[in-house]
């Protein structure tokens, strides 16, 4: 399983820091949500070229404008953009099409997701799709989400889950087959960033 390492609420030069202290030990790099508001591409750009040989996630939340988009951040330097999967399924099929052309990979945040919408996006075959714990519930229900989800899931390909991650249900996320665990502030806000990431790592590794 992957570790994405999510960088939000900060500058790009606190990002970079967050980075030279922790990419040993993560798989991808999110741009976050709020770096990309706040800076834009650029905030893509810096991490990239700091980083080029790390995946970089920019988690653009698109809704709208699709192709757009993901032509301009995969252009910054994005391997793998976000659709919020609320999107309407033409914008969805549109940043689909962007992320085939450009061999660029493509995740589905199921935010809020029902199951009806749900069956529609398994259309996307090649696409990540990402169980999202809202962060305003600050990581609680996150075991939950996930037993209640994994049914419905039958037949995708590629899992993430995202929200409040901690060392107590790591174990949880790789037995229960995601690729991909987005964790955030269990690192980025922890006294020694380098050694949060360290544990996780070997976490993985133990379980």
């Amino acid at each position: 399983m992957k570790i994405q390492l999510s960088l939000d609420r900060v500058s790009i030069p606190e990002a970079l820091k967050i980075c030279s202290e922790t990419a040993d030990m993560v798989d991808i790099i999110e741009v976050g949500t709020s770096l990309i508001k706040d800076f834009g591409n650029a905030s893509i750009e810096a991490i990239a070229k700091a980083y080029p040989h790390k995946t970089i996630l920019a988690d653009s939340k698109t809704i709208d404008e699709g192709a757009y988009e993901f032509c301009s951040a995969y252009g910054a330097g994005a391997d793998i953009l976000t659709v919020m999967g609320a999107a309407s399924i033409t914008t969805i099929a549109a940043c689909y099409q962007v992320a085939q052309e450009q061999n660029k990979d493509i995740m589905i945040d199921l935010l809020e997701i029902t199951g009806e919408k749900l069956q529609q996006l398994k259309q996307f075959q090649n696409a990540i799709f990402c169980l999202h714990l809202p962060a305003d519930k600050a990581g609680a229900g996150l075991e939950e989400m996930i037993h209640d989800n994994l049914k419905q899931m039958q037949g995708v390909r590629r899992l993430a889950v995202a929200g409040g991650i901690s060392l107590q249900t790591i174990g949880l996320i790789a037995r229960s087959g995601f690729e991909i665990a987005v964790i955030g502030g269990a690192i980025t806000k922890a006294d020694d960033r380098k050694v949060a990431a360290q544990k996780f790592r070997f976490a993985l590794k133990e379980g």
